[in-house]
């Protein structure tokens, strides 16, 4: 099936990008909708540049598109008041410098009222304590996409066990190679590769730590 908007980020179309998201909130679809499809189509272009047929500037180009896609999808967002107050903090892991995956949905779970702090990349075990310890966070989300970075994650984690965090901390990780097996081994809570399910999986969460609290 032809889908206008994804071939259009994998042309690196920006104009005509813009432009479909603009059509598509006006014809009813939904932010998070338009969000995977976007993904996807930066994904391709990813894959068009692991098999040479892209050079790295392309591969930049289509994720400045998204961003731009982003600023129009924002606005498009309304608050949920139950996640007010909701602490997440998130970080691509050390070693680990790709940002795009944790970028859109820092932005996703900004717009749906969570105050998220984000530690950038190639983020140290420590500094992911030390945050969660200064913030006192509710949950930790971790992106992983290279895998010799998934040791420092499950680092991360043993450390919280350490710092008596553990039990007060849900800890999810995504990223490319994340999955169940990966979240056993590091000892994470869940695990999502989907940006539009990472949020549902966030607003469920929160949702749990505000019943719990009452």
């Amino acid at each position: 099936m032809r889908d206008d908007l994804i071939n259009a980020i994998i042309d690196l179309d920006e104009d005509r990008a813009l432009l479909l998201v603009r059509e598509e909130i006006i014809n009813g679809a939904t932010p998070l909708e338009i969000v995977e499809r976007c993904r996807h189509g930066v994904e391709l272009v990813g894959k068009r540049y692991s098999e040479e047929i892209y050079y790295l500037s392309d591969l930049i180009m289509s994720e400045e598109i998204f961003r731009g896609i982003m600023e129009i999808l924002e606005p498009c967002f309304k608050d949920i008041e139950q996640n007010k107050g909701m602490k997440i903090v998130m970080g691509t892991i050390e070693g680990d410098i790709h940002d795009l995956g944790k970028n859109i949905i820092i932005s996703l779970l900004r717009s749906v009222g969570f105050e998220v702090f984000d530690l950038g990349v190639d983020v140290q075990p420590e500094q992911f304590i030390n945050k969660i310890i200064e913030t006192g966070a509710d949950i930790v989300g971790i992106s992983v996409v290279l895998t010799f970075s998934i040791n420092s994650v499950r680092k991360v984690i043993q450390m919280m066990e350490e710092s008596g965090l553990r039990d007060k901390v849900t800890v999810v990780i995504g990223g490319y190679p994340v999955d169940k097996r990966v979240r056993e081994y590091t000892g994470a809570d869940y695990f999502e590769t989907e940006a539009s399910k990472a949020v549902e999986l966030m607003k469920r969460l929160a949702e749990e730590k505000n019943i719990s609290n009452r």
